[in-house]
């Protein structure tokens, strides 16, 4: 099987936003409690986190984390995360059917983004909380001091604010299974309502509406044009949310990417349809801000408790190849996607996995994810391809390999990623970078193996990891690589 992929460093599809390198934490499972704070922990710090967790959100470089929630989110009250933890109440989580003790909130996550190199993107209740609840906590987090809930900031212990400047206004309130869940209409006055609040608090904020929570809602896409006919003037993106799952047909599965491509690009015409009908100047931007593999059949009933065992998918190399052809896709929408927060970051469908008293390690989606957050950043050009297509039953016909180029023009970098989603040939590729002049390669790994169902464990921590290939010569701008079957790729070259 042949594919080429021509980049010209002119073809500029737009500049890859350091928060596309985001992610999510919500008290959900074990996100929260055993999983980034686990206070008995031999490596706990001082206010009881994990400092193995820690590095490896380091590692990833990870630009936001969306917290608290989630469908978490719809019930929460955020009072209840502050001042003394021995004065916090136990409540019942009625999206998760868990126990909440409210040991983190706030305070105590912002101590934590601060030391995991990461800023928070904060999230207000849309569904029991109010457009006054709203203006209440942003007062309590952001405003410098002189007022009750600022000053209160200041007594439990952080003189200076936290300046988060991006907020999600609400989660999936389009979908039934959400806590006070809002028609098209009401969603949008009443996000209209909160955001005034907010942003006469604080003008510097951006704030993000609630977009479809899926494609397969019977309300999408109608439900975006509803809610941004009521807030586009005011909004600064609207979300949209995506997991995909192998339902047995694998060859289906690994062209997740080509149905991602369809959402984000249904999502972008539905925003300039209403920026036609508002006759603005205004270019509304995405933030993908739930995205991951997950196998939502495979929840279980639980109890009521505290941290429960669920959503802990383990995640494949197989996993891992869908994830990147995802990745790939948001770098090729690095125009209109300017968030995007992988769903989630510990344990509950993560790419960090701990377990209490034990030790921790990274997920097969782990390796995707940290190639595109250290290596994706700069100007995502447009690739020029030739694949040889597979016939999908579901999609019709989708190219077996697909690629995403990002030129770092100060260090003069061009990085490649590359999935070949066939299982039974390797691709004979060539990279084509003429247009730049001299160019060389100088890094390239792969990821890959014969099993397609190899997943890591504590156990067996690199049972799926990313290997070190040949580099080539090019051959006046050409290169010739072979992508191996069912592979992902990176390769960066050096341009003059």
């Amino acid at each position: 099987m042949k594919a080429k992929a021509t980049f010209v460093k002119e073809f500029k599809i737009g500049q890859v936003d350091k928060n596309l390198f985001s992610s999510f934490i919500e008290h959900l499972g074990r996100a929260v409690y055993n999983g980034i704070y686990e206070p008995e922990h031999p490596l706990a710090d001082e206010q009881g986190f994990r400092k193995d967790v820690i590095d490896l959100v380091k590692d990833l470089r990870v630009s936001l984390v969306r917290y608290p929630g989630g469908n978490f989110l719809s019930g929460y009250n955020w009072k209840d995360g502050i001042g003394p933890k021995e004065k916090r109440p136990v409540r019942l989580d009625r999206a998760w059917k868990s126990l909440e003790p409210n040991e983190i909130g706030i305070d105590e996550f912002f101590d934590w983004t601060k030391k995991s190199g990461t800023q928070i993107m904060g999230a207000v209740n849309m569904g029991t909380g109010s457009p006054q609840d709203a203006g209440d906590l942003l007062e309590y987090c952001n405003f410098p001091g002189g007022t009750y809930w600022s000053d209160l900031r200041k007594k439990n212990g952080h003189e200076k604010p936290f300046g988060i400047k991006t907020w999600c206004v609400g989660n999936e309130m389009d979908g039934p299974w959400q806590i006070c869940r809002l028609d098209a209409h009401e969603y949008g006055k009443k996000a209209l309502e909160t955001i005034k609040i907010m942003k006469w608090t604080d003008d510097t904020i951006k704030t993000v509406v609630c977009g479809s929570a899926t494609s397969e809602i019977p309300s999408y896409p109608e439900w975006d044009r509803i809610v941004l006919e009521h807030t586009y003037e005011l909004a600064d993106y609207i979300s949209v949310h995506r997991y995909f799952e192998n339902f047995g047909d694998d060859d289906e599965f690994l062209a997740s990417f080509f149905d991602m491509d369809r959402f984000i690009k249904t999502a972008a015409a539905t925003c300039d349809y209403v920026k036609a009908l508002k006759r603005s100047n205004k270019t509304m931007s995405l933030s993908f801000d739930e995205w991951n593999v997950w196998y939502q059949k495979k929840q279980e009933p639980h109890p009521w408790q505290k941290a429960p065992r669920i959503l802990e998918d383990q995640y494949s190399l197989l996993d891992a190849l869908a994830f990147g052809g995802m990745a790939i896709t948001l770098l090729n929408h690095a125009d209109r996607v300017k968030v995007a927060c992988l769903a989630q970051l510990v344990n509950v469908i993560a790419p960090i996995f701990t377990e209490p008293k034990k030790g921790s390690y990274k997920q097969a989606i782990y390796f995707p994810f940290k190639d595109i957050s250290i290596y994706g950043r700069g100007s995502a050009l447009l690739p020029v391809t030739q694949s040889q297509n597979k016939i999908i039953k579901k999609y019709g016909e989708v190219p077996a390999v697909i690629f995403s180029g990002v030129l770092n023009e100060e260090e003069s970098e061009l990085s490649v990623f590359a999935l070949n989603t066939s299982k039974t040939e390797d691709s004979e590729t060539t990279i084509d970078l003429r247009s730049f002049g001299k160019s060389q390669m100088i890094y390239r790994t792969e990821l890959c193996g014969n099993d397609l169902s190899a997943a890591n464990s504590l156990e067996n921590p690199n049972a799926v990891c990313p290997h070190d290939a040949s580099l080539v010569q090019g051959d006046g701008g050409l290169f010739q690589v072979s992508l191996k079957k069912a592979s992902w790729n990176v390769l960066r070259f050096k341009l003059s």
